[in-house]
């Protein structure tokens, strides 16, 4: 029986080598992610109200609140709409990890400790221009639900903005 995952919560400075790994792990997936220098992955973390990796690098969840200091569009669409929040910025599982439960468990950690801090609501977006729609059946599964939509002309996307109450 293989040993159950570890979820390790990360803040800034990042171990480089460990950083190397997530900053590949990000940019395997930038499509649906978005692309981010080494630097500004580190910077994301470091800022970010709960970022946390699983088994060194396999899975990745960073997440912001209402009082995060943040200028991405999706954020801002949901600054704008509610006054506290927890938004996941990215989440994302090697793909030799894919099927294991890895993203459900990072979003059980981001759940709980968005419960912890008296949130009640968790929010994020998934692209439906590229289509994502693994990532769909997953949050939709999870509970979320579609309040919005929006196309980001300048990144070559459109998507759906969801929320989870608590």
């Amino acid at each position: 029986m293989p040993n159950p995952p570890t979820i390790t919560r990360l803040s800034a400075p990042i171990d480089p080598a460990r950083l190397a790994k997530l900053h590949r792990l990000n940019q395997d997936h930038a499509e649906a992610l978005s692309s981010l220098s080494p630097v500004a992955l580190e910077r994301l973390i470091g800022g970010a109200y709960l970022a946390a990796t699983v088994d060194d690098g396999d899975g990745l969840v960073v997440v912001c609140d209402q009082t995060t200091d943040y200028d991405s569009p999706n954020f801002l669409w949901f600054k704008a709409r509610y006054d506290r929040f927890v938004y996941v910025d990215r989440i994302v599982v090697s793909d030799a990890r894919r099927g294991e439960g890895l993203a459900r468990q990072l979003y059980d950690t981001v759940f709980a400790a968005a419960r912890a801090d008296g949130h009640s609501q968790v929010v994020c977006e998934v692209n439906y221009d590229p289509p994502n729609p693994g990532s769909d059946a997953f949050h939709d599964r999870l509970g979320f639900v579609e309040v919005g939509r929006a196309v980001l002309a300048d990144r070559g996307k459109g998507v759906r903005y969801l929320r989870r109450e608590l």
